[in-house]
């Protein structure tokens, strides 16, 4: 996923050409991929390559890449490689100072939605694998449900808020074969008092609707429906093995139907290819007509792994952007301020047209009895025009 990006990489690092110029509008790609079709190669250049990593072998490993070494294959399917990997822990302690929670939960790493713009590439470095396996070779944590049930009851969770997939979709495809998510939220509803989001791209997440009511019974939880697009064709291109995003939509009316709190994130919005006005209106009216509670952006952030899969993506797909994406991130993994701050205003302004709050706040007090969280609207918000 690209949701939240946590951590800045360590010593990986790209040569990147020099920037252009720097342009004096933000015209926002006006000629660029205007109906999400795919444009035809270029002679432009590939993007420049990430330094290569060598393989070790198993013994010179250390931590979670010799782990990740040793860990035996579970099955192969459609073209994917599952590996089982033990773990000593599966909540995850948080310092960034970029997130608004302390805690985190990936019961897989790796993500076989193989989103082209997705941030957590870089983890796979972590096992000693290529950025580019990251969709590939998919490592399921073992014994996940034990591990939460013990930390849960150890660990300083009261009060502090656990995030489930903000790095890997808790419910891609393997969580259908291996049931990790599911065995974690089942210990979860043993518990009260919890402050819990879910962050998915997958309408799978509606087979644990009476799971999550459970839980919402006893703890805050809130499910965030990840959606950057619903213009079906481009999806799947930019997140080839997601779910299409109309049934995202209805999975979050279903959600929203069985009394869970559920919103939209629009993230990441890309530029050139989901940022145009009337796109981004069409999925916050949607996001609205599905029951969503908020609505939220932000726009897309590329580190050097990312960099290197999604401007080959864009060499093959939309190579008109090829140029602008060199001239606007060749420095930094941030699109320029002046750009960042015209999508916000826009995405608040969408805010206010449809009646959608921002963020789910945290909850007023530390009590177990905290049934649903309450959300609030950011200043001035209004009733929009039906």
């Amino acid at each position: 996923m690209a949701t939240f990006p946590i951590l800045r990489p360590g010593s990986t690092t790209l040569r990147r050409r020099p920037a252009r110029p720097k342009q004096t509008s933000l015209t926002l790609f006006p000629t660029a991929a205007r109906h999400g079709t795919c444009e035809p190669s270029s002679d432009a250049s590939a993007p420049p390559p990430a330094p290569s990593r060598s393989r070790k072998p198993a013994t010179e490993l250390v931590g979670i890449a010799r782990l990740a070494a040793s860990s035996p294959r579970a099955e192969a399917k459609r073209g994917t490689e599952y590996f089982l990997l033990p773990v000593k822990s599966i909540l995850n302690e948080c310092h960034s100072t970029r997130v608004p929670f302390r805690w985190t939960v990936n019961p897989y790493r790796g993500c076989e939605f193989g989103c082209k713009y997705c941030y957590a590439r870089y983890t796979h470095g972590f096992m000693e694998l290529d950025g580019s396996e990251f969709e590939s070779k998919i490592y399921v944590k073992k014994d996940v449900g034990a591990l939460a049930d013990r930390e849960l009851s150890q660990k300083e969770v009261w009060g502090e808020h656990i995030a489930i997939g903000a790095a890997t979709d808790p419910y891609q495809p393997a969580e259908r074969e291996f049931g990790a998510t599911r065995a974690i939220l089942g210990k979860m509803a043993t518990r009260e008092g919890l402050s819990v989001s879910i962050t998915t791209k997958s309408d799978q997440v509606v087979r644990d609707i009476e799971l999550l009511r459970r839980i919402s019974e006893r703890s805050s939880l809130t499910v965030n429906m990840t959606i950057t697009t619903l213009r079906t064709h481009l999806a799947r291109l930019l997140e080839p093995r997601a779910p299409r995003p109309d049934l995202r939509l209805a999975a979050v009316r279903k959600l929203r139907e069985a009394g869970i709190s559920a919103g939209v994130f629009a993230m990441p919005v890309i530029p050139g290819l989901t940022d145009r006005e009337r796109d981004l209106d069409a999925l916050a009216c949607g996001a609205r007509d599905a029951g969503a509670q908020w609505f939220a952006a932000n726009v897309l952030y590329l580190m050097p792994e990312s960099w290197k899969t999604f401007m080959a993506f864009l060499e093959e797909k939309f190579p008109r952007l090829v140029d602008r994406y060199r001239e606007w991130y060749g420095r930094s993994m941030n699109a320029p301020e002046d750009y960042r701050r015209e999508i916000k205003e826009r995405v608040a302004n969408l805010r206010r047209k449809y009646s959608l709050g921002s963020l789910p706040s945290r909850p007023a007090e530390q009590s177990w009895h905290s049934p649903q969280m309450q959300f609030a609207l950011d200043q001035g918000e209004q009733q929009c025009r039906k």
